[in-house]
């Protein structure tokens, strides 16, 4: 039976044998901190051991003490001394339980965890941390960081939450409350570049590079796509890519794996791209390249990759791809200023996220749907999971379906009219 017990004060036999109270150890009279809590709710749990809890007013203990009882009964209870467990312990676990999944993503979540949610909370008692102060966080990091890191960090919450309460070490997960929630993405429209400026950005990449942003521009492929596709993957005669991986970065090291959303696809190869692809190997001859597929421990494939540096043979990463070739080629085009150096003499161009190579991807999309090419057609070429996302982010290029519902229903409504001023 749920009931409360005086930490202050005992009962006894007086002198008389009739009970008295007495002041315990606890009182505050008796060198007890008068700050500390009074009242013990007191409930059986489901092992049959008598629980407790403090609090410092008698109702509120009274109240806990039944909340317990009626958890029991429900087979809802969660001990409260499980919550204390710190956080910390739990995020370690988590972050260790992720190694199944794509170790791109691991690094990412370890990043986050470390930068981020460790330092707010991995001090904390897993079963203290109110959704209030999740809300209060992720609004605080709103201010600093891009919506994806403030995404990233409240799955890792998430995560590590579903983890205690998998355990019973907490009843509910705070950070899936339904008072949280990520900030929403800056849905600005995509203005895509104009010609000339393409253009300008493929002559100004090296001749053994060109054909880079030509795939991106000409089949909306992705840059790490680029830097992994492998001579075995054109078909020349079908007109088709088959865009089969990518070339990613692990830490230090690099990777084959899948494409992003772990999905191969097939992609039309227009005959201008296919003539520079045809002429790109004849003039520079793929070569075997070996690295480990997925995972640095993965077993190691070997590609006749069309793309590598000229100075070391190697292929082609993404940063050093940026800062010699890609950036330079938007100066030249007028897309972002000359570069300022910095106090060690190294050139530093002042960049957003609306110049990266995706911008390529952008372009596609602006004359593949004007062309007639279906929404969802256009997800499947740009390997896009969801055909909703590919609508939400290029509905506004498609051609204006005004003047086509207004010619339709001319057609087919209209009748000879009378004269003007004619009954």
């Amino acid at each position: 039976m749920a009931r409360v017990r005086d930490l202050w004060f005992t009962t006894v036999k007086g002198p008389d044998g009739k009970p008295i109270r007495k002041k315990t150890a606890k009182h505050p009279d008796n060198g007890g901190n008068p700050e500390a809590n009074r009242w013990q709710a007191v409930w059986i749990g489901p092992d049959g051991r008598e629980k407790t809890e403090t609090r410092r007013v008698k109702d509120a203990a009274k109240k806990y003490a039944r909340k317990m009882e009626e958890d029991v009964a429900r087979n809802e209870y969660v001990d409260p001394q499980a919550g204390r467990v710190l956080f910390g312990s739990y995020g370690q676990r988590w972050i260790g339980s992720r190694a199944g999944a794509d170790p791109a993503s691991v690094i990412r979540y370890e990043g986050l965890y470390r930068l981020h949610v460790e330092p707010r909370f991995g001090k904390r008692k897993v079963g203290s941390v109110r959704p209030s102060e999740i809300q209060e966080y992720l609004t605080e990091l709103s201010g600093r960081f891009e919506t994806s890191t403030v995404k990233g960090v409240l799955l890792v919450l998430q995560g590590i939450f579903d983890l205690a309460l998998a355990d019973e070490k907490i009843k509910r997960n705070p950070a899936k409350s339904e008072i949280v929630k990520a900030p929403k993405q800056n849905d600005e429209k995509i203005i895509a570049w104009a010609d000339d400026v393409v253009w300008s950005i493929i002559d100004s990449h090296p001749e053994h590079l060109r054909a880079m942003p030509i795939l991106g521009c000409g089949c909306g492929m992705r840059s790490g796509e680029w830097f992994g596709l492998a001579l075995e993957d054109l078909d020349f005669e079908e007109r088709v890519i088959h865009i089969r991986r990518q070339i990613k970065k692990l830490g230090s090291s690099f990777v084959f794996a899948l494409p992003k959303n772990d999905q191969e696809r097939d992609v039309p190869m227009p005959e201008w791209v296919a003539q520079y692809l045809q002429s790109h190997i004849k003039r520079y001859k793929p070569k075997p390249y070996t690295l480990p597929w997925e995972k640095l421990s993965g077993k190691a494939r070997t590609h006749n990759i069309l793309f590598r540096w000229d100075t070391d043979d190697l292929h082609v990463r993404q940063r050093n791809y940026d800062e010699t070739v890609w950036k330079p080629a938007l100066v030249r085009a007028g897309v972002i200023p000359e570069p300022t150096k910095d106090g060690r003499g190294r050139r530093r161009y002042i960049t957003t996220r609306k110049e990266g190579t995706h911008q390529l991807r952008h372009y596609y999309a602006s004359v593949t749907l004007p062309a007639g090419v279906a929404i969802n057609e256009l997800a499947e070429y740009l390997g896009h999971s969801d055909p909703a996302f590919t609508l939400r982010v290029y509905a506004h290029m498609q051609t204006s379906s005004h003047q086509r519902a207004r010619e339709a229903i001319d057609r087919r409504m209209r009748r000879p009219q009378l004269a003007a001023g004619q009954n």
